[in-house]
């Protein structure tokens, strides 16, 4: 696995490729938002990540097109809202996101949240979208083991990805093991804990060694450890900065080191009692 460039890829289970390294848009509207995605294509990001529920499909859409790179070299990933789930609800959900990002195919889409009595039905939505080949792969968000294995039970299609929340704080390394054991390819939100790892004293120190900050260290940690990682900025020193992860490499210690901060702590809800 070669983890030196920015145009590092992971393989998904049906032989797409993921990039390794993408830009999170949540909370990010209007013109900073068109200018950050500019700004990270001209970087070298080749991976979008946004949501109906963020309401910002239309900059993004209008970015991809206002940016000098081929559509078909950009992986850009939506998801379908909660309210929006159910069969028939959820491809009207896609046709609506389409309209929105004006492209005529999406690279990954994905349900945002396991609604329970809905998300199988869902699934099938997501299915079929595959099989008409308007999506190129398809996947979950915030699935817990017992959910995905529920999901897997009458899934014709796998699920390939699992994006959840993930950073030193909140390893879920269960949920780690039956993601590889299963072809999950897996992706993480809030990797550096809406900042917060700044203020973690042992990365801090690995940080020093490596003459990089400790966001740079924990997305490093990310794609070591196999996991896609999407964290989002909308300065453009700082998307830089969290590009700068290919020239550096942490120590099988190093690595465990931060494994073992795992608390169990989330910064967002928890896929077992979420309300919304």
């Amino acid at each position: 696995m070669q983890l030196d460039s920015i145009n590092a890829t992971f393989k998904l289970k049906n032989g797409i490729d993921i990039p390794v390294l993408g830009l999170g848009t949540y909370k990010a509207h209007g013109d900073e938002l068109i200018s950050a995605i500019l700004d990270a294509l001209k970087i070298g990001y080749r991976s979008i990540d946004t949501a109906s529920f963020y309401e910002n499909e239309e900059e993004v859409g209008e970015a991809i097109k206002a940016s000098d790179i081929e559509r078909k070299d950009i992986f850009l990933t939506t998801k379908v809202w909660n309210d929006e789930q159910g069969y028939d609800e959820t491809l009207k959900a896609f046709d609506r996101s389409m309209g929105r990002l004006e492209v005529d195919y999406i690279d990954m889409y994905l349900i945002h949240w396991p609604v329970a009595g809905k998300f199988k039905e869902t699934w099938r939505a997501l299915e079929s979208l595959y099989e008409q080949g308007v999506v190129r792969a398809i996947g979950v968000c915030n699935f817990l083991e017992h959910q995905l294995k529920d999901l897997m039970s009458t899934a014709n299609v796998p699920p390939m990805v699992d994006q959840i929340e993930h950073h030193p704080e909140l390893v879920q390394p269960a949920l780690r093991e039956f993601l590889k054991e299963n072809h999950i390819q897996q992706e993480a939100w809030s990797p550096i804990m809406r900042g917060r790892v700044m203020e973690i004293p042992q990365i801090v120190e690995i940080a020093k060694k490596y003459h990089k900050t400790p966001a740079q260290v924990v997305l490093r940690w990310d794609i070591q450890n196999g996991v896609v990682t999407i964290p989002k900025s909308v300065h453009r020193n700082r998307i830089k900065e969290n590009s700068e992860i290919f020239d550096f490499e942490l120590t099988e210690a190093e690595m465990k080191m931060i494994d073992d901060l795992d608390k169990g702590k989330r910064t967002g809800p928890d896929p077992k009692s979420f309300d919304f």
